[in-house]
């Protein structure tokens, strides 16, 4: 199985085991934080932690009011720690559903006690990693990061500015302070790098009632009809 010649058999087993497990535990869609694996809850950057984990648990809140026999909208992390454990940990103290998309990394990315059994998953291949980010995301919150959040950041960016999925995945850049000082969103524009109509892809949002507020308006009113796709794919468009 560790052979080059096994690589597609490992690729494939990274699409059906998570597929297996959404079905059974009836995983619909997902609401998907991103963040850095290094602010700790006690650190410097403290309300970050504090302020994801209550984001989680209000969006855990609002899907629960939906009723369904789907799970919609269910929290889903990069499962280390971080804001990756505090969304999880905010999704939990809320009873709902808590998804971790681990990766196998040297240091930092280990999975948090915060994962419901059986949705904590082990990637090996950061592409399909990504896949199943994407495949279920019907919306995403962007913490304070580095190189990782920026790669998934920008990858569901580039996503919807080519309108490569049949539906829009709204992103919610949190910590409006942090991000203008990273990316220069402005200078882009300046130097025609993007369009002026692509910074309506994401909106910013500074505190979890505010960011609440915008996910609401995006992804659907809690009076939305339940979906009847389990899970509820992500298509690429064609053509």
């Amino acid at each position: 199985m560790e052979s080059e010649e096994a690589r597609p058999l490992r690729i494939l087993a990274e699409y059906s085991e998570p597929l297996k497990r959404f079905r059974a535990a009836r995983v619909c869609e997902t609401i998907v934080f991103f963040g850095s694996a290094r602010l700790a809850e006690d650190g410097p950057l403290g309300r970050y932690y504090r302020e994801a984990r209550e984001l989680a648990r209000l969006v855990t809140l609002w899907a629960q009011s939906l009723g369904t026999e789907a799970c919609r909208y269910v929290v889903c992390t990069g499962g280390g720690g971080g804001i990756m454990e505090a969304a999880n940990r905010g999704a939990i103290d809320a009873g709902g559903l808590s998804i971790g998309l681990n990766i196998a990394l040297p240091f930092e990315q280990h999975v948090n006690r915060y994962i419901t059994p059986g949705l904590a998953f082990q990637f090996h291949y950061f592409f399909m990693r990504k896949l199943w980010f994407a495949h279920l995301a019907r919306a995403l919150v962007v913490f304070p990061g580095g190189f990782g959040t920026l790669d998934e950041m920008t990858e569901i960016l580039t996503l919807a500015q080519t309108h490569k999925l049949e539906h829009p995945i709204p992103i919610v850049m949190y910590g409006s302070a942090y991000w203008k000082e990273i990316i220069n969103f402005d200078a882009l524009v300046r130097h025609g790098m993007i369009s002026a109509d692509d910074l309506g892809l994401f909106h910013f949002a500074d505190d979890p009632a505010r960011a609440l507020e915008l996910l609401n308006g995006v992804a659907g009113p809690a009076t939305a009809k339940p979906v009847d796709r389990v899970p509820a794919f992500a298509h690429s468009r064609v053509g």
